[in-house]
């Protein structure tokens, strides 16, 4: 049977030259088809030379700005949060690593939709008792993507670019709200400051007088004691304050992704900062377009529709997955063309136990879900009734505290011009109002945290230029 295969007429193929030409030509042009490696070392060294020659473009951010906010003031000379915000767009590294992440989740997605490559198989055999001893053989294997396997890794693909996109709205975000905090950090210490510097003035200035009674025996140690107490509060707030304007300085440096000394050149402004703007209650509607807004729940609802295609990925792999493998080989002179049908079996159980584990994954994210929408809503109210108790505080201080502090030091200064009291007496007067100014001040100081709370929890700015960006309501 076998002489009989062997005797029968066989085509011949002859070489021609051209044929091991054009074999040499598709060589070639695949191997320049191809993407070569291009190494992109870096150091720690050069990184920070370049962090180091960082500056805050405020010209740049200006135009920016202008493009973004038409109707804000947009002035170099005076940044304002708005300018600053474009300053942070462009340096602050947060941003910068998650527009990476953005862009490498995009190229994966598109690698996820390329079709599964083949696989080839090369084969030779030499029998030197057969007159034509070779056996020359190439078998393929073309897996046949599609259905749920391939949906599965398209879809995953594209929700990761969604999520990259969230984490970058949510860095912005979280980059934004750290610059508005320092900014009113840095404000209110200043103001803290220049106050606490007249309050040790005057408590030092009733100290020496003090002093100088003591040591004739017009005053009592005891009285001493407390004037050197009030100095030492006093004291201790101008550092406190000196303390919060620097460790603020250096989160504004943090938050623009430049370096510290490029921000103690900026003079930021802040218009209204010590204006009581009011608090409208928030409609069930705002309320509602606030939580729908929210990169993290937007996040967290891609993450169910992940598990979505995960669950669906699973089911598809209870079916065999089919590959087409068609070849050629040159058998001892005979020309054969086989072709095979693949079948990768799914697991013994029929994938049922990964089924099983992708449902939980899915009610575990569905539950992940409404933890986050649940803490969102909490947010909300806490942040509304903290802004509210802040509000109604610093009314207090402003509206009751300071105005009898002024008073009474007005007072001071009319008995100390009909000399009815002395220096020290005056003195412990105007440092009541110095005090009184302060916890004003620190009045003002938690309103400004507390409408910080209540923008991050709304993710959208309150007061201020940025709400003139337009768009920005939307």
């Amino acid at each position: 049977m076998t002489a009989q295969t062997r005797q029968s007429p066989v085509t011949v193929i002859r070489r021609r030259p051209w044929g091991r030409g054009a074999g040499l030509t598709a060589v070639v042009l695949g191997l320049a088809g191809c993407t070569h490696y291009a190494p992109n070392p870096i150091s720690i060294p050069n990184t920070a030379t370049r962090f180091s020659a960082r500056s805050a473009d405020l010209n740049g951010a200006v135009s920016a700005c202008r493009t973004m906010a038409p109707r804000a003031p947009c002035d170099a000379g005076n940044p304002d949060k708005l300018v600053l915000f474009e300053v942070l767009l462009a340096n602050n590294p947060a941003v910068a690593m998650a527009r990476a992440r953005v862009a490498s989740a995009e190229a994966a997605a598109r690698a996820a939709h390329a079709p599964i490559g083949p696989t080839m198989t090369l084969s030779s055999e030499y029998a030197g008792a057969d007159p034509k001893p070779w056996l020359l053989g190439v078998a393929t294997d073309f897996p046949l993507d599609t259905g749920g396997r391939r949906a599965s890794r398209i879809g995953s693909a594209d929700l990761a670019v969604t999520a990259a996109r969230y984490d970058l709205a949510e860095a912005i975000w979280a980059a934004r709200m750290a610059l508005v905090r320092a900014l009113a950090d840095q404000m209110v210490a200043d103001r803290q400051g220049t106050v606490a510097n007249r309050l040790q003035a005057l408590q030092e200035r009733r100290f020496a007088v003090l002093e100088r009674r003591v040591a004739q025996g017009e005053a009592s140690r005891a009285e001493l004691e407390r004037t050197r107490a009030d100095l030492a509060d006093a004291r201790s707030r101008l550092a406190t304050a000196q303390a919060k304007r620097e460790a603020a300085t250096v989160q504004i440096a943090a938050a623009l992704g430049v370096p510290l000394d490029q921000v103690r050149k900026l003079s930021a402004s802040w218009p209204g900062l010590e204006a009581l703007s009011p608090l409208a209650a928030l409609a069930p509607g705002d309320r509602y377009s606030a939580l729908l807004g929210r990169a993290d729940l937007l996040k967290g609802m891609t993450a169910y529709e992940q598990s979505e295609f995960d669950l669906r990925g699973e089911v598809a792999k209870q079916y065999p997955a089919l590959s087409v493998g068609p070849g050629f080989s040159w058998d001892h002179g005979l020309v054969k063309i086989p072709f095979n049908v693949g079948l990768a079996l799914p697991p013994l159980d029929l994938n049922r136990r990964a089924i099983a584990a992708a449902e939980a994954r899915r009610s575990e994210a569905a539950a992940q879900l409404e933890a986050l929408y649940a803490g969102a809503v909490a947010g909300i109210d806490q942040a509304m009734a903290e802004a509210t108790a802040a509000r109604r505080s610093l009314s207090q201080a402003r509206e009751l505290d300071l105005p009898i502090a002024t008073r009474l030091a007005a007072q001071a200064d009319r008995e100390l011009a009909a000399g009815a009291i002395d220096r020290n007496d005056w003195a412990a007067a105007q440092a009541g109002l110095e005090v009184a100014r302060l916890a004003e001040l620190d009045a003002l100081a938690r309103v400004l945290a507390a409408d910080s709370a209540l923008e991050e929890v709304l993710r959208r700015p309150l007061t201020g230029p940025e709400t003139l960006i337009e768009g920005a309501g939307s």
